[in-house]
C-alpha cells in the first residue's frame, strides 16, 4: 500500500487575491522535504543558510517583567541562565512554570509550545529560600558577626 506524502502532511494554508499562501511560518517559505532516518523515523530534511528563529518571552517574577530574547529550540536551562543575569537568582534557585506546570531545565522551548512573547511564571525555589532565611537568622540569633569568630585578647 503506497501513501502518498501529500496527504499525509497537507497544510491548510489560505490562498489570498493573489493566489499566494498567507499565514505560514517561518519554515514555510520553502518547499518542505522529507527524509527518512536510519532508524525508518520520517523527519524534515535540514537546510543549511537557515538562521535559527528567536523569540521574545515574557517572564513574570511577581512584581517585575523581563522580557528575554533566545532561540526557539533552546532549552529552560539556557533560558534560566540569561534569567540569572537579570534576577541575580542562580539557575539552580529558579522554577520556571509555563503552562500551569513546572518545566524541567532540559525540556526545549518549542517543543512544549513557548512562542514569540508567550509568558513565563518565574518562582524562588521555597527550599533554597527557606535555607536562606534560617542562615540569617541564625546569625542574627547569635549575635557572632559573620567576618570574624576569633576575638583580640584583653589587656587590663
Amino acid at each position: 500500500m503506497k501513501l502518498s506524502p501529500k496527504r499525509l502532511f497537507k497544510r491548510n494554508a489560505k490562498l489570498n487575491a493573489n493566489d499566494e499562501r498567507t499565514g505560514l511560518g517561518m519554515y514555510d517559505r520553502h518547499e518542505t522535504d522529507w527524509e527518512v532516518r536510519p532508524g525508518g523515523m520520517l523527519v524534515q530534511k535540514r537546510v543549511e543558510g537557515r538562521e535559527e528563529e528567536t523569540i521574545l518571552v515574557r517572564v513574570s517574577t511577581g512584581n517585575q517583567w523581563h522580557d528575554i530574547s533566545i532561540g526557539a529550540s533552546s532549552t529552560f536551562g539556557e533560558l534560566k541562565v540569561l534569567l540569572s543575569l537579570a534576577t541575580g537568582l542562580w539557575p539552580r534557585e529558579q522554577r520556571l512554570i509555563f503552562k500551569g506546570k513546572e518545566r524541567d531545565d532540559s525540556d526545549h522551548l518549542h517543543m512544549v509550545g513557548v512562542q514569540n512573547m508567550d509568558k513565563v511564571l518565574l518562582l524562588e525555589d521555597p527550599a533554597i529560600k527557606e535555607r536562606k532565611l534560617r542562615s540569617s537568622t541564625l546569625a542574627q540569633v547569635m549575635g557572632v558577626p559573620c567576618n570574624s569568630f576569633i576575638r583580640a585578647p584583653l589587656t587590663c
